[in-house]
């Protein structure tokens, strides 16, 4: 057998990569072949992958961004000069410039850093992400447990030495140095966390200064219950919340010419989650150091608590840090106002600095409240009960300025932008999903009317906030939705540019619309069609970037030009880009890297249905194909688009180049398509999912008449594992075999902020928990050995390798055979980017010997 070798001992021409890939899908391969294919489609894709830039920045007539130098499997910065306005460079790729000498070496990542990686998914190494302060051109990025920061002095040639020699922060702290922010006024000042708590360095003078002090130096996480400014698990890991400080966007002067600086925070107090251990590795379960714990909230349990405060520090007249740092907080707290609100998921500043606003969500996750909190509701010394409430007459208020109800679940969202340029008291952008689909509001605040409301249950919190008037217009609406992670307001202009799915779910494009009450509000969009783009655009709002893709073509950064000439047809204002500078050119996909195909179809629930299939490499269409079918089909989550598949579906393009046919559906409960097209999954997970994916292979199958109905099977992970074991125990028939990684199969051990969004609590919601869990439905898996591969890694913190440990020992009752392999070593987040070899060519095997 060939053993994948690329010597040739003959002195023969080596194979190419077509005749090996040929050979591969007509003959039984080794465990030697199977790797080999591995390796090559992944390298294939990796160089494809390492060319894409990202974490956009403008400065000026500069661009700043991450990339991956040649030779290199790491991101550094790097900067292209853009062409000025009425020039252009298109047609040939400006050169990338590094600022940074990238021979620096790299420690590794400490467990603070490796847990943030897994829940952001990240899977790039290097430098991810950033700080930028546009005004003195700083950045400022962590390395190695270290900050490091460098300034950017331009194009003077005479001054400027590039790469920049990078400073390292000067730190009494030796450990990881987390979440680093510039200050947005004094871009001298960095804060970061350190152990859970808020310090803050002047990176000039090298001074540093603690604080909060929420730690009291254990380092053993489930001894250290407190934190300050740093989110809890469940905001960051389901509510995509990663940060727990922010700035304050002013700062004041006293008549000593003393500034200070304030900080709001997050105080997060987990003293009655449940502790969970996860055990590294089977040899080490009665070894202490094997053993990694954790506070995890299961479903129906109690979570992390949270109060708002606020830090100051002051810098004196000769720029020194001042020993005195105030701690304040609320006079009454949020909980006590707001007793039905569960969690803190979204907070900031309002552009003056005088209030903050916080969003609030219900535990059952279908109500959001915002606040606007002013300053002098803070107190360094809270006064007691009884003389709050003898002198509740002159407490300052806060304001409920928006409010979100609905009866599926609330997708949160991160646009909210004040106006700073408000006609009114108040006046901000914010979205929500109230239509059905996710939409643009401006809301105003007038605190001249205030809207009754029910007394509350506390009388304290009673008299600390009321209900001003607050009136929507809403500027954008349809049967489309609005991305709620980003938008741009130009307010010279009043305009907001946005992006959204408005032609089609398949692809992301950039729009824009007043929100001029005088102007009838027409959307345009910007980009051009036939790929899904991602944005950044710079302060001004005079250029943006778009790195863009299809399923055809590898990605393209373009600069464009945005005209700001009052340019208008009939009173709409238009606005018209330009293509300006080219960072990096698409390449046409070639037939080794089997680019997938859309389909869509009229399901019989009377929904468009979208999906992909991808054939294999010299597809003949009088064949019949062995099939995988891959699948995730749960909320939050959307597959088929029209964009390149090479970057997250690695493992489809090796089975398409081993012979497979590989099909992906987005069925009812995914995301991108409406409120109520994800909802149909609301307290039933596992009972329309099948039943859509099966509907979209049949029907796949019959148009395209290339697949073996006899030889499917079902692969995913997380809750595409969990499907997977439903696929073949609800339809047993239609999958040979199933493959499911890391799947969850209770939810009554899954983290509360997910579960209880989509089935509520266990203790009163027990029938829709039995209903939904795999546990209950051991006895419909087949008798048949070889159907059932589980693959698990022992220190997943998401889904832990408790879920496929109970669904064993149920297996084992139930006398149901299955396979297993399991990696004492293998994470969630590392797993869905960088594939482990070894996880990819066992699966491969797997399926060689039985489907």
């Amino acid at each position: 057998m060939f053993d994948g070798s690329s010597d040739n001992e003959n002195g023969q021409t080596p194979l190419t990569m077509d005749s090996l890939l040929y050979y591969y899908m007509k003959t039984k391969r080794s465990w030697k072949d199977l790797q080999y294919a591995v390796r090559t489609s992944r390298s294939v894709q990796q160089k494809l992958i390492n060319r894409i830039p990202s974490n956009f920045t403008f400065s000026g007539d500069r661009l700043y961004f991450l990339a991956v130098p040649p030779n290199s499997r790491e991101n550094t910065i790097h900067y292209v000069d853009i062409p000025g306005h009425g020039a252009s460079c298109v047609g040939e790729c400006l050169e990338w410039q590094p600022l940074l000498d990238i021979n620096r070496p790299f420690v590794g990542y400490s467990k603070e850093e490796q847990l943030m990686r897994e829940r952001k998914r990240l899977g790039s190494f290097g430098i991810t992400s950033y700080d930028y302060c546009n005004m003195s051109r700083r950045f400022l990025f962590s390395s190695s447990n270290s900050l490091h920061t460098f300034i950017d002095i331009g194009k003077d040639k005479e001054n400027c030495q590039l790469p920049f020699s990078v400073h390292e922060v000067p730190s009494q702290t030796n450990d990881t140095k987390m979440d680093s922010k510039l200050c947005p006024i004094n871009s001298n000042l960095a804060a970061f966390i350190h152990h859970n708590d808020i310090w803050v360095t002047n990176l000039e003078t090298g001074q540093e200064l603690r604080l909060t002090h929420s730690n009291n130096g254990s380092t053993n996480p489930i001894e250290e219950t407190t934190s300050s400014g740093v989110a809890s698990f469940v905001a960051q890991e389901e509510f995509d919340r990663y940060t727990g400080y922010w700035w304050q966007p002013q700062c004041f002067i006293d008549e000593n010419k003393t500034i200070s600086y304030k900080i709001l925070y997050e105080e997060v107090d987990e003293s009655n989650v449940e502790v969970l251990n996860i055990v590294a590795s089977p040899e080490g379960a009665t070894q202490i150091s094997s053993v990694d714990s954790y506070r995890y909230p299961k479903a129906g349990s109690s979570n992390a608590t949270s109060k708002m405060k606020i830090v100051e520090f002051a810098i004196d007249q000769s720029g020194q840090m001042c020993d005195t740092v105030m701690v304040y907080q609320l006079m009454v707290p949020l909980d006590e106002i707001f007793p039905n609100m569960e969690y803190v998921v979204r907070a900031g500043w309002l552009p003056d600095g005088q209030s903050v606003w916080v969003q609030l969500l219900s535990r059952n996750q279908q109500h959001m409240t915002m606040v606007q909190i002013p300053l002098a509701c803070f107190s360094h010394i809270v006064p007691s009960e009884f003389d709050l409430i003898s002198s509740s007459d002159s407490l300052p208020l806060m304001k409920v300025i928006a409010e979100d109800t609905t009866d599926i679940w609330i997708n949160l969202s991160d646009i909210v932008y004040f106006l700073k340029n408000a006609t009114s008291e108040t006046q901000f952008i914010w979205s929500s999903e109230s239509s059905g689909h996710r939409h643009l509001y401006l809301a105003t605040v007038n605190s001249r009317h205030v809207m009754s409301r029910g007394r509350s249950r506390s009388f304290l919190g009673q008299n600390s906030v009321y209900y001003p008037l607050v009136t929507q217009q809403q500027l954008t609406d349809g049967d489309w939705e609005v991305d709620g992670k980003q938008i741009w307001v130009d307010e010279s202009r009043k305009l907001v540019y946005f992006m959204a799915t408005k032609e089609t779910p398949l692809e992301q494009h950039l729009y824009v619309v007043s929100y001029d009450d005088r102007v009838e509000k027409t959307i345009q969009r910007l980009t051009e069609p036939g790929a899904y783009h991602t944005i950044t655009m710079n302060e001004d709002f005079t250029k943006f970037v778009s790195l863009s893709s299809s399923v055809n073509e590898t990605h393209k950064a373009v600069v464009y030009q945005i005209d700001n000439d009052e340019v208008s047809v009939n009173n709409i204002p238009m606005v018209t880009i330009e293509p300006i500078a080219t960072l990096l050119k698409s390449e046409a996909i070639g037939a080794e890297s089997c680019p997938p195909e859309i389909f869509s179809y009229q399901s019989k629930q009377g929904h468009q249905a979208y999906g992909l299939i991808c054939k294999p490499l010299n597809f003949d269409p009088g064949e019949k194909y062995p099939t995988i079918l891959y699948v995730y089909g749960g909320p939050q989550v959307q597959l088929v688009t029209n964009s390149y598949k090479g970057v997250r579906f690695l493992r489809l393009h090796t089975l398409a180049m081993l012979g497979y046919v590989v099909v992906v559906i987005d069925s009812r409960g995914s995301s991108r398509r409406g409120l109520h097209f994800e909802g149909h999954i609301k307290n039933r997970m596992g009972k329309v999912e099948i039943e859509d994916q099966v509907e979209g292979l049949e029907y796949i199958a019959k148009t395209t008449n290339c697949i073996d109905m006899s030889r499917v099977a079902i692969h995913g992970w997380s809750y595409g594992g969990y499907l997977s074991l439903f696929g073949l125990i609800q339809r047993p028939d239609i999958f040979k075999v199933a493959i499911a990684g890391a799947p969850v199969t209770t939810w009554e051990a899954y983290d509360t902020g997910y579960t209880e969004r989509y089935m509520w609590i266990p203790q009163e919601n027990s029938r829709a928990y039995m209903m939904s869990s795999v546990l209950s439905y051991v006895n419909s898996f087949p008798d048949e050995e070889n159907r059932l591969l589980l693959v698990h890694g022992l220190i997943d913190e998401n889904v832990h390798f408790t879920h496929t440990s109970l669904l064993i020992n149920e297996l084992v009752k139930a006398c149901k055979p299955y396979r297993l392999i399991i990696y004492p070593n293998e994470r969630h987040g590392i797993r869905q980017t960088v594939s482990s070899e070894h996880y990819e060519t066992s699966m491969l095997s797997f399926l060689q010997n039985n489907l």
